[in-house]
């Protein structure tokens, strides 16, 4: 299945003609894609069904984040509440349950525990406008949360800057 939410556009993200901001904003920024964990999760949500799975997982953080509001506990127990009305399972007194692990976690608890697990970091980006190479441009706001929470854990950023 392809999903291309540059159709929808409406963001940074998903419109050239929009920049990325690289200073802090106020509010909602401009890096918010409209409706977009309501679209994965939907989306999730009927393959669940299909397949039988009793647990939808997604990496939404509502401690170091920009301020998206589907990254919030109030949208998810929202969509939580959804998939026990629009689901076949959900009627039937079942729902599928949406499950957030890192929703409560700092960056720096979110990398310590990735470390753990034996995440390599180094080949991973997190950043908003990294080149195709995965260079990080070290200046949006996803770069700076993640440096600052490499800094907070007290570990080596092996982000790879330009």
């Amino acid at each position: 299945m392809s999903l291309d939410l540059r159709g929808i556009g409406g963001s940074a993200l998903t419109d050239d003609t929009i920049d990325v901001p690289v200073e802090p904003t106020e509010g909602i920024p401009v890096t918010y894609v409209p409706a977009r964990n309501t679209v994965f999760l939907s989306i999730a949500l009927g393959w669940a069904e299909v397949i039988g799975a009793s647990e939808i997982y997604i990496g939404v953080n509502a401690v170091d984040y920009s301020g998206y509001p589907d990254c919030r506990p109030a949208f998810i127990e929202a969509f939580g509440a959804l998939t026990a009305v629009a689901t076949k399972a959900g009627v039937e007194g079942d729902p599928i349950k949406i499950c957030t692990p890192i929703i409560d976690m700092t960056k720096a608890e979110i990398i310590t525990r990735g470390l753990a697990l034996g995440v390599d970091y180094g080949q991973t980006v997190s950043c908003y406008q990294a080149t195709d190479a995965g260079m990080a441009c070290g200046r949006c706001d996803s770069c700076r949360l993640r440096a600052q929470g490499f800094l907070d854990a007290g570990v080596n950023d092996p982000t790879r800057y330009l």
